[in-house]
């Protein structure tokens, strides 16, 4: 499998954990959305030609079909490869980890995604008034999921679905200098997932195309 990616994409980086947990062989595929020197690869016809919405990321699979969408692509990865499961076999405690996963994908992260962002600015809103959008946004939902998630071990015990969705999107709350310090739960499942091979190795900071 190819995995067109970018280091620090929020959603590159949830699709790298699941197919890190899930031990599955890929090849790194690095497209330059936003770094000096060639950057906005993503917008490029060489890149359009493999996903025409100019997103990351995308994976190329077997047939040489290109997937794109990471809720979509994981879904596919949880109903090829189950022998990892992301969802343990309750129906109950399965929708509790797509609940965390839909309210970060759906709510927190579309909101800071640096094309909304972009846009904002040329609404003319100051840095300062962008800040507080993507605090706003990201404190809305934290103080959710917070609430949602368990007292022990990572999201809901096992390393599943909500931790797929939850490191990304802690790592782009530290980037945007978001307080933790009120989300006990949230930072201890930080803390499990930075110790856990998988997520070590889909880390943002162990990717080869991340700036030196």
């Amino acid at each position: 499998m190819d995995l067109y990616t970018y280091y620090r994409s929020t959603s590159s980086y949830r699709l790298r954990i699941a197919l890190e947990l899930k031990g599955l062989d890929y090849r790194s595929m690095p497209v330059n959305l936003v770094g000096a020197g060639g950057g906005g690869e993503h917008l490029k016809p060489a890149y359009r030609a493999i996903n025409p919405q100019g997103r990351v990321p995308a994976l190329r699979v077997e047939n040489n079909q290109v997937l794109i969408q990471s809720p979509a692509i994981i879904e596919y990865l949880e109903e090829c490869y189950p022998q990892v499961p992301l969802l343990p076999k309750d129906l109950l405690e399965r929708a509790r980890q797509r609940g965390v996963a839909a309210l970060i994908g759906c709510d927190i992260h579309p909101l800071h995604n640096v094309s909304v962002l972009n846009r904002l600015r040329q609404l003319q809103l100051s840095e300062a008034e962008v800040d507080n959008w993507i605090r706003h946004w990201i404190g809305l939902g934290f103080d959710a999921v917070e609430a949602l998630i368990g007292d022990h071990d990572f999201c809901f015990g096992a390393p599943g679905l909500a931790d797929v969705y939850l490191l990304p999107q802690v790592y782009a709350a530290r980037r945007f200098a978001i307080d933790l310090n009120r989300y006990p739960r949230i930072t201890r499942v930080e803390r499990l997932a930075l110790e856990h091979p998988a997520f070590q190795r889909a880390h943002p900071d162990t990717q080869a195309d991340k700036p030196a």
